[in-house]
């Protein structure tokens, strides 16, 4: 792959808005969202992502892509999926996967055709490298003929008992969201199976979970349990009807079992938990890989999500619309993560990696109020006999961006990256927040008597 070739994102790092992420990798003009198509293939993490190269604004959508082979030096590519006019995609390439289809790489994603609101699952075929792309139409999977379905997007694929199995999202005209299985022996014909699972599961009762009138963008996947097994993690996305990118269910899931029906053969997901995936609203629509080939030989599941713009929310200082449009972009996504479970509990944690971030280290042992830089990471910890209190994040003369209690023995990671926040708790799920720095403003992080933080200024790779 020659460079030649790519629109190296470190050109963004001379971006003239403050609020632009510079560790982030997007390009610098352009609306973006939905992480796609997340996928580790001959030796490269590619990340596709949702795309209108021509304005700030969510309109016919294509697909871009960068790719890095060590989750920290990132590479843009060409535009990889377009709508096509006349195809069932002309109205825009939605959320997908990619694949390796007996070799060749291949893209499983919604497409909706204009004055349509059904989304059809759409192939199209890959290069090696993932940089070149043909489409040429052909409809792996229409929408179901069932008329409690109303509404489905957002394929996602997985394997089970020695198959490949794939769900969409859904919404149904009793009001339930709900996943739709299909059995996918052939990726070009997928073979639907029905509603596999519903807001009705126990589990998410009186949850958040089981609140949205559709499941978007749905992940199925297996992760370390702690106990040297592995957990089923069902995720998906909470939309509810003029949402708006607005978000305010964000993101749930379910942890649980798998099993095959013993009449049927096809998997059978029992729900044991729900939760909160992300206790940030401005977090939404991530997806997941699942690596059983990682260079390190370690499986793990890794995630990436959509932190969105919008106006101020909870007190904080947002931006308008007409602020985002002068700014000629929208959307960053998140760092990876690691997912696992610790005492039955979905953890999530960055990646080893992004600690080659690091610059200089700014603070060992700070207390009280500590200045943080633009680019920063600050590792939180408490002593032996620390009481409790709180953290709290602030920007300029007083706007709070984040604050929460840290209790003896935990650990608290933040980083900022422009207008993007991330909160890290040991053994439990992030907090993604977006902020927006005027010119002159500083970030400032306020400890409790007996916590100390470590400081490190970050600089893109």
């Amino acid at each position: 792959m020659s460079n030649t070739d790519l629109a190296a994102p470190a050109t963004a790092a001379g971006h003239a808005d403050p609020a632009f992420t510079r560790l982030h990798p997007r390009p610098a003009q352009g609306w973006i969202n939905d992480p796609n198509g997340v996928s580790y293939l001959n030796g490269r993490y590619h990340v596709f992502f949702q795309y209108n190269p021509d304005s700030a604004r969510h309109h016919r959508i294509c697909w871009g892509h960068v790719s890095s082979a060590d989750l920290l030096h990132w590479d843009e590519h060409p535009v990889a999926l377009r709508p096509q006019d006349g195809g069932p995609d002309d109205f825009g390439c939605w959320t997908g996967v990619v694949t390796d289809d007996d070799g060749v790489p291949t893209a499983a994603y919604s497409g909706v055709r204009s004055g349509e609101g059904a989304s059809q699952v759409v192939i199209a075929r890959g290069t090696d490298d993932l940089v070149e792309w043909v489409q040429d139409g052909h409809v792996a999977a229409s929408m179901p003929e069932d008329p409690l379905v109303t509404a489905v997007r957002d394929p996602f694929l997985f394997r089970f008992g020695g198959r490949r199995y794939a769900v969409q999202g859904a919404g149904l005209a009793d009001g339930r969201a709900a996943l739709l299985l299909y059995r996918v022996d052939d990726l070009n014909a997928w073979e639907y199976q029905g509603i596999w699972l519903t807001t009705d599961n126990a589990a998410g009762a009186d949850h958040d979970v089981n609140r949205a009138e559709i499941w978007e963008c749905p992940q199925l996947v297996r992760i370390p349990d702690g106990e040297g097994g592995t957990a089923w993690l069902a995720m998906f996305s909470l939309w509810q009807k003029d949402d708006d990118h607005e978000h305010a269910l964000g993101v749930g899931h379910l942890l649980g079992t798998m099993a095959a029906d013993p009449a049927t053969g096809l998997p059978v997901f029992v729900p044991r938990t729900a939760g909160k995936s992300d206790l940030g609203r401005d977090f939404y629509a991530p997806q997941i890989t699942q690596l059983d080939d990682a260079p390190d030989g370690t499986p793990r599941a890794l995630l990436w999500g959509w932190a969105n713009e919008g106006p101020g929310r909870d007190g904080r200082r947002g931006r308008s619309q007409a602020e985002i449009d002068a700014a000629g972009w929208a959307g960053v996504l998140t760092h990876p993560r690691m997912l696992s479970v610790v005492d039955g509990s979905l953890a999530v944690a960055p990646v080893p990696e992004i600690d080659g971030y690091r610059h200089a280290r700014l603070a060992e042992a700070a207390v009280g109020s500590v200045a943080l830089p633009a680019l920063a990471e600050a590792r939180i910890t408490t002593s032996s006999g620390f009481a409790g209190g709180d953290v709290r994040l602030v920007l300029g003369a007083g706007q709070t961006v984040f604050a929460g209690a840290v209790a003896a023995g935990e650990e608290l990671r933040v980083f900022i990256d422009g207008s993007l926040v991330e909160v890290y708790r040991s053994s439990a799920v992030a907090t993604t927040l977006r902020a927006y720095p005027a010119p002159g403003e500083e970030w400032r992080l306020e400890l409790p008597g007996g916590a100390t933080a470590e400081v490190w200024e970050l600089e893109a790779r």
